[in-house]
């Protein structure tokens, strides 16, 4: 691991830390102030906006997503797939990237993969509806409603459509203004281009031993993820935002009570977590936290924050899907997984519990 830098809250203490380098080749060291792709935590950035306009009366949760985006969802599906089944990933629509990334598509067969298009895709611009196209064309991932769900960032595309379409603003921008600027975030926000601004690390790709060395991905057109996952923040400011959700300052608690309903989800790399309206539950010896993780090219980042908001850690690394395949072409367990289990132990736990252990989920999966 190249890089690693964090924040840990416990009520009015703070502890930053970070080691290892922000580039490999000038020897740059990572800081904890530093600005990171957070990947799939900006799921939770849109889903809070979504239910902003829930308490408005503009959307209702339980209707279908077809009478407000019939060209995007048409027919039946629009009628049976829900504003909810997005939030919770019940909606039985695949995710879109394996079809915007064609050399990924046979993952996880390793010798039948390529990272060709990751280098394809680096400053391609691609529009929210054709890659919402893609998901809707794939088989279905299941029933709408049912579950376990299965994860998908076509969800949450789509999510992006509805809030522009209900607020007339585009939906980074009605994000920035309503759930950015109500948590009194200083140092998140979308990239305007290619380049992240401001103190950031090299971002370092592996895909499973075959970008050997690892390829920096830092700077990358994030048009392929828009609001599931293009989001740049720091530490300080993810745990500022996760604070701010659940002490009701974003969404009222009636909003916040819907979004931690939970169902079981299968996520991109094939395991099971329990999932919300864009919120993560993960059960601990010392509690419940909520939050999320996320993985983009070559950064990981993971936020969780206890049900009552006094404890919290985020964490964030420099080099993604570091696990190497064994001769079946099946990624391997890697010292890097069980150091980080330990570092997310303490950081919810602190020394004393080690039932946390189990509980707690590396970033480090296939997609964000």
């Amino acid at each position: 691991m190249p890089g690693l830098y964090a924040e840990v809250r416990d009520a009015d203490q703070i502890w930053r830390g970070a080691s290892g380098f922000a580039d490999v080749r000038t020897g740059r060291p990572v800081r904890p102030d530093m600005r990171q792709r957070v990947g799939s935590i900006t799921k939770t950035f849109t889903a809070a906006a979504v239910m902003q306009q829930v308490e408005q009366g503009r959307i209702q949760l339980d209707a279908p997503i077809g009478g407000h985006l019939p060209q995007l969802v048409p027919g039946e599906r629009g009628r049976k797939i829900t504003v909810r089944m997005l939030l919770n990933n019940t909606s039985g629509i695949p995710d879109y990237i394996p079809y915007a990334f064609p050399s990924l598509q046979a993952f996880p067969s390793l010798p039948d993969v390529s990272p060709k298009s990751l280098d394809d895709n680096r400053f391609r611009q691609f529009r929210p509806a054709e890659l919402i196209e893609m998901g809707l064309a794939a088989p279905p991932a299941g029933e709408p409603g049912a579950t376990p769900g299965v994860y998908s960032n076509t969800n949450y595309l789509l999510l992006g459509q509805l809030l522009e379409q209900v607020t007339g603003s585009p939906a980074e921008e009605y994000i920035t203004h309503n759930v950015i600027e109500r948590a009194g975030l200083r140092h998140t926000g979308f990239p305007t281009g290619p380049r992240i601004e401001g103190p950031h690390s090299r971002m370092y790709e592996a895909f499973y031993g075959l970008i050997d060395p690892p390829r920096d991905y830092s700077v990358y057109n994030m048009s392929w993820t828009g609001t599931g996952a293009a989001l740049i923040s720091t530490m300080e400011d993810l745990n500022r935002f996760y604070g701010k959700l659940l002490d009701g300052t974003i969404v009222n608690r009636s909003s916040l009570a819907q979004m931690q309903r939970t169902v079981p989800v299968r996520a991109l790399d094939g395991s099971m977590i329990t999932y919300g309206l864009g919120l993560h539950k993960v059960d601990t010896g010392c509690g419940t936290f909520w939050g999320h993780d996320g993985t983009v090219w070559g950064a990981g980042t993971i936020s969780l924050t206890r049900t009552d908001g006094k404890r919290q850690m985020s964490v964030a690394v420099n080099l993604q899907r570091w696990n190497k395949p064994d001769s079946s072409g099946k990624p391997q367990p890697h010292p890097i997984d069980y150091a980080l289990k330990a570092l997310y132990r303490q950081a919810t736990c602190g020394n004393g519990s080690a039932q946390a252990e189990n509980a707690l989920q590396v970033p480090g999966g296939f997609v964000p």
